[in-house]
Formats: C-alpha cells, sequence, structure tokens
C-alpha cells in the first residue's frame, strides 16, 4: 500500500497565500491539514475558503505554533492510517511545493529520521533572520555536539513512527522546533538535511515571531548559563587581578582565582541554570574533576601565551571563553542533566 502523504500547516492571522499553498500541496495529492492558531474571526473568510483544500482545526485563542504543531500531529495520528509521511510547512508561502515533495520524498527514504528543509540564505536575506539563524545554529552545535546548518526551518519532514515521541516534546510556541532538535539529537536520531530556496517575502514581515520574546525562549537555557558564567568570571577575574598584583605570580594566582568562582559557579549551575535533581554528592564530584581540568588547561594556555608575549591581564579573557563552551557541554551534557531534560 502507498504511503499517505500529509501537510500540517500552523496558521496565525494568514492571508491569501495561505490559500495557493494548500491548494497546490492539494494538487499534488498531499493531504492538508490546517491548524487556525486561534486567528480570530478577522480571519474568518480566508479558513473558510481553505477548508475547500484542507481540513481546517481551529484553537479559539492562541497557543503558540508548538502547540498547533501538537494539535495537527494529534488530529492525524488518530484519523489517518499507517504508514504516512507528514511535512510541516509555513503559511506564509515561504515553503515551496516542490521543496516540500522533496523533503516528504526524502522522510520516506530515511523513514527514522527527522528531515529538515535546509535554506542556504543566498541571495537577499532579512538581516535578523540571517543573525538569528547564525545564533541559533552557534548555540545548538555547542548544545547538542550536532552541526545543523538551518536550525529555525519549518520545513519538517517525519514519518509516522516519530509522532508519538513529538506529541511528548515540551513547548508550545517557537522553542517547541529548537526543542524538537535537542531532543532528537539527545536521542541520536538522525537529522539530516535537504537543501531547499531560500524564500523572504516582503523582507520577511509576515512573521509572527517576537525577536525579545521568543528569542529569549529558544535561547533561556544558555542565556542562564551566561549569566552565571558572567558572574563567576567576574569574580575570577578580580581575584585573579587582585592575586596577581600582590604576588606576582601567575600560576598561584589563576588556581586560587579559579577555586573561589567555581565554588560560586556551581552553586548557580545547580540551583538556578539546570535547577539540577541528581545527587549532590555525584555532581560535586564530577564538577570538581571539571574544574581541576579547566584549571590545569586554563593554566597551560595563560602560562605558554604570555611566554610568547601576550599581554597576561588581557589574554585571560579570550580563554575564558573557550572554557565557557567547554564547561557548557560538559554541564549540560553530563553533570547536571536530568533524566527529563530535553
Amino acid at each position: 500500500m502507498k504511503a499517505k502523504r500529509i501537510a500540517l500547516i500552523p496558521a496565525y492571522e494568514p492571508d491569501d497565500k495561505l490559500l495557493n499553498v494548500a491548494r497546490d500541496l492539494r494538487d499534488n495529492d498531499i493531504d492538508v491539514i490546517i491548524v487556525d492558531d486561534g486567528s480570530g474571526s478577522g480571519c474568518s473568510d480566508i479558513f473558510s475558503q481553505a477548508s475547500e483544500y484542507a481540513h481546517v482545526l481551529v484553537h479559539p485563542e492562541n497557543r503558540g505554533k508548538g502547540a498547533a504543531i501538537k494539535t495537527g500531529l494529534q488530529y492525524i495520528s488518530e484519523n489517518f492510517e499507517s504508514p504516512y509521511t507528514v511535512v510541516t510547512v509555513d503559511a506564509d508561502g515561504q515553503h515551496k511545493v516542490p521543496d516540500a515533495i522533496r523533503v516528504i520524498k526524502r522522510s520516506e527514504e530515511t523513514p527514522d529520521s527527522l528531515i529538515l528543509g535546509s535554506r542556504q540564505f543566498t541571495g537577499k536575506v532579512p538581516l535578523r533572520s540571517r543573525f538569528g539563524n547564525t545564533i541559533t545554529r552557534f548555540v545548538f552545535r555547542i548544545s547538542s555536539g550536532v552541526k545543523v546548518y538551518d536550525t529555525q526551518t519549518g520545513l519538517r519532514g517525519f514519518s509516522d513512527s516519530l509522532i508519538p515521541k513529538l506529541l511528548n516534546i515540551p513547548g508550545e510556541r517557537y522553542e517547541y522546533e529548537m526543542n524538537m532538535l535537542m531532543s532528537f539529537a539527545k536521542e541520536k536520531i538522525p537529522i539530516i538535511e535537504e537543501k531547499i530556496e531560500t524564500v523572504y517575502l516582503d523582507d520577511n514581515s509576515s512573521t509572527h515571531f517576537d525577536t525579545v520574546r521568543d528569542s529569549y525562549r529558544i535561547y533561556k537555557e544558555i542565556l542562564k548559563f551566561s549569566g552565571s558564567s558572567l558572574i563567576s568570571f567576574c569574580v575570577d577575574y578580580s581575584l585573579y587581578c587582585l592575586f596577581l598584583a600582590l604576588s606576582g605570580q601567575i600560576v598561584f594566582s589563576n588556581i586560587f582565582a579559579r577555586i573561589i568562582s567555581a565554588s560560586v559557579n556551581y552553586t548557580l549551575n545547580r540551583r538556578v541554570v539546570f535547577q539540577s535533581k541528581v545527587s549532590i554528592l555525584r555532581s560535586v564530584l564530577q564538577y570538581i574533576a571539571l574544574a581541576l581540568f579547566i584549571i590545569a588547561v586554563n593554566t597551560c594556555i595563560l602560562k605558554a601565551l604570555t611566554n610568547v608575549g601576550f599581554n597576561r591581564y588581557l589574554i585571560k579573557i579570550p580563554v575564558e571563553v573557550l572554557m565557557f563552551a567547554l564547561s557548557w557541554f560538559v554541564q549540560h551534557k553530563i553533570i547536571f542533566k536530568n533524566s527529563d531534560t530535553v
């Protein structure tokens, strides 16, 4: 039996482009499910017309893109018989139907994988979109150890076997899509990128992404970690400069400053950043091991660089940035990793 192909479109206050997307998908033998995410009476005519090409589900109030996707997936799982393949498509016309079809085909070939329609950001791309994807790409790589070029794409394909997992991923708004990537990376489910056309209509004016609010939802864990690290760095750098001025000894100053700042950092990360429930004894021992390793590496790098002529005060800053990335990865993935953490 030929597997069905289904397109899921979360839509909030869409315009006529939604109709074109739904019609073109249906004309390519793809069943279309649209979720009206609380768009209100002003959009009732558009959704009424869309119902000619798709089955329309309705949220009485706006709940967010993640919630809309889950509503659609729940409906699909209850009303379609396996096997089938689902592709999520944005409502604003920035995903081309031929690209959606290629993502579906790739998903059918690799049903145990998540397929991302990956934009290469060529041509005229809004600055905030280019910058935002660069940042999330960096954050995701550090957090997961997995390389993904387009972390923000909404064009994603997957088989019916992955829907139960997708329904259990936390997040109701834009953070859901990043949580999806984090969850799949954590469980070592393959994430495959299929190159698609980069399309931004009217400088991406139709997006409902709130730069401040939604960016915070996506980045909040690493932002908290950064805040904790900044506080610890201020403690460390102040004490380093003080001890160095008093003693003139780089090794002594760096080690003792690091011991004190590490105690501050552990307390903040356990209680505030990761809100960890793992054993205190285990996490303390692991943190001490990490801290000793970082002290050794940090000190060796500082000593080596100052010996070749770098300023012994200024060089500590870039070295700390490198240690930050290493510390984040180990604490996130090993030390403070709760069993229920995405």
